[in-house]
């Protein structure tokens, strides 16, 4: 029997990666967006599976729109991915990314346990939810405290302990991966690394002169979003529901990642990089290290593309598609909002 899998916030970065790794696997994919003038499936389409998977609109806010969207699915698997998931943006609108980012897993493990309790639940937890550390942290597993520092961090945490709260109450297969920072060429310009790797092909093509940024000393543990995503589905594919810590267990810099990226296109960071003040947040964390030493030992995971490779993809990536601009090619996010091959799925196209 093919499996039936939900992923909400499919158009996202993850959401795409993951949607194209359980297509490769024979899954029946079912993805909710949120509904928008002209919504954005570039992503899926860069990846070339929009026409694979069935598309989904749901209000997150909307009990029945999630009831809709799991009567549709009918899934064996959800995969909680969607989110206000730029911490930046979260001091500025901190009420919608509480109700986004934690209410609104509430309101998804509630129509599970009333409509389809079989269902297996994936929480994507954030390694924010930690808070600081201090400038020399330890390497943080499932088990270590945790203190937000951001409205982004506080709705995860939210939802992190709601979910296992319905898992222990209800005896729901439920759990969490607690990711920390992992990007691709997917990756939104809002955040860090991408604005860097896109600046820097931009600076190298003369299209731009400089690239401003907040906080240089801030160090994260990165990694590879495709890698990661397997993560998320091996921990649905276990006996029972645990929480995992999926990392690398290294820290760089933004700093670091800025002197990497240039110097992959021959450029000298010095020349072109500037810091302003109003790119800082009101609170920031100094530096997170994940250990993922649960997950290797039972999910048989690990990384396999460290910092130097992971910078050296998405600057080469942003490269190739200013000079394909340049070129005059077109970008899949140019392309209309609605292919011709998309199957988007409401209960009335259904009846």
């Amino acid at each position: 029997m093919t499996k039936r899998v939900l992923i909400t916030g499919i158009t996202g970065q993850d959401g795409a990666y993951l949607a194209k790794l359980l297509t490769e696997n024979g899954c029946e994919v079912y993805g909710t967006y949120r509904r928008l003038s002209t919504p954005s499936f570039w992503r899926l389409q860069c990846l070339e599976i929009f026409h694979r998977i069935n598309v989904v609109p749901i209000d997150l806010a909307d009990t029945s729109s999630i009831m809709e969207a799991v009567q549709i699915a009918q899934p064996d698997e959800i995969y909680n991915l969607a989110a206000q998931s730029f911490v930046e943006a979260s001091f500025e609108q901190p009420i919608a990314t509480a109700n986004v980012s934690g209410v609104s897993v509430t309101r998804f493990l509630e129509v599970i346990r009333q409509i389809k309790p079989d269902t297996k639940f994936y929480q994507a937890s954030s390694s924010e939810m930690f808070g600081s550390t201090g400038a020399k942290a330890k390497s943080l597993t499932q088990g270590d405290t945790l203190s937000p520092l951001s409205p982004y961090a506080a709705a995860k945490l939210y939802a992190h302990w709601i979910t296992n709260i319905y898992r222990a109450a209800y005896g729901m297969f439920a759990c969490s991966g607690i990711l920390f920072n992992h990007e691709s060429p997917l990756r939104g310009l809002e955040f860090v690394t991408r604005k860097i790797s896109n600046a820097v092909a931009k600076i190298k093509l003369g299209l731009e002169k400089e690239l401003v940024l907040g906080n240089l000393e801030a160090r994260r543990d990165w990694g590879y979003a495709p890698e990661y995503v397997e993560a998320m589905w091996l921990m649905l594919q276990q006996q029972e529901p645990k929480d995992y810590v999926v990392s690398t267990g290294e820290a760089h810099s933004v700093m670091e990642f800025v002197e990497k990226a240039f110097g992959i296109l021959g450029l000298d960071s010095q020349d072109y990089v500037k810091t302003d003040k109003r790119f800082r947040r009101p609170l920031d964390v100094e530096c997170l290290i994940g250990d993922s030493s649960k997950a290797r030992t039972e999910l048989a995971w690990s990384p396999k593309t460290d910092f130097a490779e992971l910078v050296e993809i998405m600057v080469k990536e942003d490269l190739r598609r200013w000079e394909r601009w340049l070129a005059g090619e077109r970008f899949p996010w140019d392309a209309p909002a609605y292919p011709s091959e998309a199957r988007i799925l409401t209960r009335a196209l259904r009846m």
